[in-house]
């Protein structure tokens, strides 16, 4: 009789602290660590099919002098245009989901954890057994992320925007990880979750 192989997704808003948690798996329990977003920066790479689709649609100028993307103008762009944001998600999401495929099948262990931002935007939750939500409030999303990335409050309002909202998140979630108070009361929830949540597969 074989056991499901246990696999977390961790995702959540922008800057309601995936990373920490992310970090404290792979620290306390020692759990691989699959991270979409390194995939994503993968996916445009300098010479990638994608980078060349997407110099291709808004010129040269989205590029740095090294051949690399101008991260800051792209997202002056996609973070403000669904169309254009959704054309991005186009090039990159199928490469994201490849990439995690190809790791999770060089992976014996279980748990493994994929941290995966746009985890149902991008339609990825049939890869994961489990998905875990890391909240706080919207308030202390933006705050977090404006001082995160040195961004303007409208700015940083047009990326939070440009997600599913954290409380649609949390309704299709099996674990919410509320992030608003302190480091130790976050902690201590991975640990339970970590502990009870299909605790014989880990």
């Amino acid at each position: 009789m074989t056991t499901k192989r246990r696999i977390i997704g961790l995702t959540g808003g922008i800057s309601t602290g995936k990373t920490t948690v992310a970090n404290y798996l792979a620290s306390a329990y020692k759990l691989p660590i699959l991270d979409a977003d390194i995939y994503a920066r993968e996916a445009v790479a300098v010479g990638t099919k994608a980078i060349n689709a997407i110099a291709s649609r808004y010129g040269k100028q989205i590029l740095l002098a090294d051949g690399s993307l101008n991260r800051q103008q792209l997202g002056a762009i996609v973070f403000n245009n669904d169309t254009e944001r959704q054309w991005l998600e186009e090039q990159i999401h199928p490469q994201v989901r490849h990439r995690f495929i190809q790791e999770m099948k060089q992976l014996s262990t279980s748990p493994i954890v994929l941290v995966i931002p746009l985890l149902f935007e991008a339609q990825m939750t049939d890869l994961v057994t489990e998905i875990w939500v890391v909240y706080c409030s919207k308030q202390q999303q933006l705050a977090r992320l404006m001082e995160r990335d040195g961004l303007t409050t409208e700015a940083a309002e047009a990326r939070i925007n440009s997600q599913m909202s954290i409380e649609e998140k949390c309704d299709r979630s099996d674990i919410i990880l509320d992030n608003s108070s302190t480091l130790k009361a976050l902690l201590q929830q991975v640990d339970a979750a970590i502990k009870t949540q299909n605790s014989q597969l880990f």
